[in-house]
């Protein structure tokens, strides 16, 4: 678990934040910088990846870094699962409750002190899983 550092919260970082908020697809750098351009015209790729960076490392965001190519972002920090589609890469919250009995199962075996734990689903998304070509009954 991350602990919040406080941090300035200049301009080019509300509207990073602000925009992630308004998505759940867990955007990728060059997603978000997308997405900021729009109202900071004149925002750098570099400045986007810098900020998201200090965001991530001071706990305002969070950065996954799932079984996909690209770290992706998150504006929420609370404790949750995610699920990643093995076939074109979209990442989504799982709504279930997040398991602490893994981590007491986890100490007992491990004797580690454990202090959290993140999951991650892979499957076929409902786009990708219809596309799928049906087996013929034949």
């Amino acid at each position: 678990m991350h602990e919040i550092t406080p941090m300035r919260l200049t301009t080019q970082r509300q509207v990073i934040l602000e925009e992630l908020f308004k998505v759940t697809s867990h955007p990728t750098a060059n997603e978000v910088y997308d997405m900021v351009r729009k109202r900071l015209p004149r925002i750098g790729l570099g400045t986007v990846y810098r900020n998201l960076e200090l965001m991530s490392e001071t706990g305002l965001i969070l950065k996954l870094e799932v079984g996909g190519t690209q770290k992706r972002f998150d504006a929420v920090v609370t404790p949750h699962y995610h699920v990643r589609c093995i076939q074109c890469g979209k990442v989504n919250d799982v709504d279930m409750p997040v398991q602490q009995s893994i981590n007491e199962s986890a100490a007992q075996s491990s004797h580690y002190l454990i202090l959290s734990h993140h999951i991650e689903f892979t499957g076929l998304c409902d786009q990708c899983a219809n596309a799928q070509p049906k087996p013929s009954m034949n």
